[in-house]
């Protein structure tokens, strides 16, 4: 047994006892400084011998510090190692004490250790934000924030391939201000984003019966069982004018499960790979320690026919979460238990029947040990496919994704909004620049891609659903999602390095800005769209994005923001303080300017008129947002 404390250069401070090492990187002779929401490991080696380490052992750690007194599981490493990563919340003294489900085992149980933790200035917090702790609803449930209280609002990119090689982890150093292009790596991605203002990407953890072979990228066994419902591996043709499936191994070859021996084309899911996810560790570190607080998914729902069909799904893929949780549950993530983007019946199992393995999960291993977000990617609303609550008690985090593309969006986060009691919610799969899909098309329209139009589609889904409710942030997504990259030809959706150059990557540092130019009330805002009037122009499609008006403000009516999409008309506003003047301001989402201050003044019901937009069209022939704020 021995403990890791991970900094970014480690050697070996001593032997402190026959079992236990530290590695740190103060200087030798030196005592180790620890701090609060730094992950650590706790390694240890079992002594016996196990058929299956994965299936057989499950070990834990009881570790108990300041306001805390919790079970954290470990994860099988690879041989006979077994890892229990941990964070502190406080600072002060913390204590652990091991054991498994095989008592037996003297190497697993009853190891004991303790260690002390200092919290980091705030110079450090702003070196790194996620030193400021995990992120968490704040008091009203609509919005979420460090632990410190301070204000966290996601900004995230869509790289669901990026745990595999298609993103490399180069462990290079990017070059300043480095344009993508054929050769990118992870780190290159991460740094091009992080200079544009992100602080999260979206990955699926592995895609499990994946593989570049002789079959289709869809197909079923002998059983009529779906294997896969893979993206394509573009003019890779197999059989019938099919392609293949994009693979998606490691940078070194591995998959995430052993292959079964029984079942041909079928991941073991009860024999993990533990290479495949050392691979993924290298980049959740390197994200973690850029700030980023990421969303990690399971799996993509079209592995799980065959998961349920030949073997114990509830306890087999309630294991896997778990390992995912154990893994990687001590960094600031969000936590998505299944990537439901869409529910066929063929490749696919059913909302109930997710829920039910979730729950499962939930009632043996309990939740987040630390409190991050659970939530998932969904079709739909998580609401409508899960419902809410006691419901779906795994559940801490709505959303919205995938269809509808348009208006109607607006509906669904303004439900999650209502709901009771509150959670955050957001949009994770809203209008996808450069995608030529049928559900990426609003009102049926297909403009080229990284044109003038594709973008604008982009930009109003951003405005459009953070002004709905989505008041936790959101996620920006291109036809790259799949990563299809060096020397792969790439078909109908563009390569990464083209996709993340695109214009409406740039729209999401404008939008932080905006919803930032009042600190921190973003939080408290209230749905008010309804006080619009007309909330939408004459004949504007409800399956479009144009012609529509939203706005969100606080409960004491001294702040709102809005959002007026292309050929959007002059409203008249309802809901402010009878007879108070207020000072509106016309923010630019092309570019993240300011424009034009006008002073205004409520009449005796609490309504204003806005005379025109700052070009002085209307119907306005481009989008424009805007805040209200009382003059004091």
């Amino acid at each position: 047994m021995s403990i890791n404390i991970k900094k970014t250069a480690s050697f070996i401070l001593g032997l402190i006892s026959a079992t236990c090492i530290f590695f740190i990187t103060a200087e030798a002779g030196n005592i180790p400084i620890l701090h609060v929401w730094e992950m650590q490991e706790i390694v240890f080696k079992a002594e016996k011998t196990y058929s299956n380490y994965y299936k057989d052992v499950t070990c834990w750690v009881e570790l108990n510090g300041p306001d805390f007194s919790k079970r954290i599981y470990g994860f099988w490493n690879g041989g006979n190692t077994y890892i229990v990563r941990v964070v502190a919340t406080k600072p002060g003294k913390w204590q652990w004490i091991s054991g498994s489900n095989q008592p037996e085992d003297k190497g697993l149980n009853n190891r004991s250790d303790g260690f002390t933790v200092a919290s980091w200035t705030e110079r450090e917090k702003k070196q790194n934000p996620n030193r400021r702790g995990f992120i968490r609803s704040t008091q009203n449930g609509h919005a979420l924030q460090y632990a410190d209280g301070t204000p966290f609002f996601m900004v995230g990119d869509t790289w669901l391939a990026g745990a595999t090689w298609r993103l490399p982890f180069r462990n290079a150093v990017t070059e300043k201000n480095y344009i993508p292009g054929p050769g990118i790596g992870f780190e290159d991605a991460v740094q091009y984003r992080k200079n544009q203002g992100y602080n999260s990407v979206s990955m699926i953890s592995c895609f499990p019966n994946w593989e570049s072979d002789c079959n289709a990228n869809t197909y079923a066994d002998s059983n009529c069982i779906y294997l896969r419902n893979a993206w394509e591996k573009f003019d890779y043709i197999v059989q019938n004018g099919k392609m293949t499936s994009k693979d998606m191994r490691d940078e070194y070859g591995n998959r995430p499960f052993k292959m079964s021996e029984k079942h041909k084309g079928v991941s073991d899911f009860d024999n993990i790979n533990p290479e495949y996810f050392q691979s993924l560790d290298k980049k959740m570190q390197y994200l973690s320690e850029q700030g980023f607080v990421s969303l990690l998914e399971t799996v993509r729902r079209d592995a799980c026919p065959a998961w349920k069909a030949y073997f114990d799904f509830n306890e087999s893929y309630s294991r896997f979460v778990q390992y995912l949780i154990s893994r990687y549950g001590a960094y600031n993530i969000f936590f998505s238990g299944i990537h439901l983007d869409w529910i066929p019946k063929e490749y696919s199992l059913t909302g109930d029947e997710f829920n039910e393995a979730l729950t499962y999960h939930l009632k043996k291993y309990g939740p987040l040990p630390f409190g991050q977000p659970y939530t998932t990617l969904i079709s739909s609303s998580t609401y409508s496919v899960f419902g809410h609550d006691k419901n779906c008690p795994w559940l801490t985090m709505h959303s919205v994704g995938n269809k509808p593309r348009d208006h109607r969006v607006a509906d669904s986060l303004e439900i999650l909004f209502k709901l009771e009691p509150p959670y955050p919610a957001i949009n994770f799969e809203p209008y996808y620049t450069g995608w030529n899909h049928e559900i990426n098309m609003p009102n049926g329209e297909r403009p080229p891609a990284n044109s003038v139009r594709d973008n604008y589609f982009s930009r109003a889904q951003m405005y459009g659903s953070v002004l709905s409710g989505g008041l936790s942030g959101h996620v920006h997504g291109t036809a790259a999602y799949d990563i299809t990259t060096t020397g792969e030809p790439s078909g109908m959706r563009p390569h990464i390095w083209d996709a993340l150059k695109y214009e409406s990557g740039l729209y999401m540092q404008h939008l932080n800005k905006f919803v930032f130019s009042g600190g921190g009330k973003f939080q408290l805002l209230q749905l008010a769209s309804r006080d619009i009037h007309p909330q939408k122009a004459p004949d504007s499609p409800g399956m479009g994005l144009d012609g529509w008006s939203y706005m969100m403000r606080t409960p004491e009516k001294d702040f709102a923001l809005l959002y007026f999409e292309n050929k959007a008309v002059i409203p008249e506003l309802a809901g402010f303080k009878p007879g108070k003047s207020y000072i509106l301001q016309w923010f630019n989402t092309i570019n993240g300017e300011w424009v034009k201050k006008i002073n205004l003044k409520a009449d005796k019901d609490g309504r204003i008129k806005l005379k025109n937009f700052p070009d002085e069209h209307n119907p306005s022939i481009i989008d424009w947002a805007a805040k209200i704020e009382e003059k004091k």
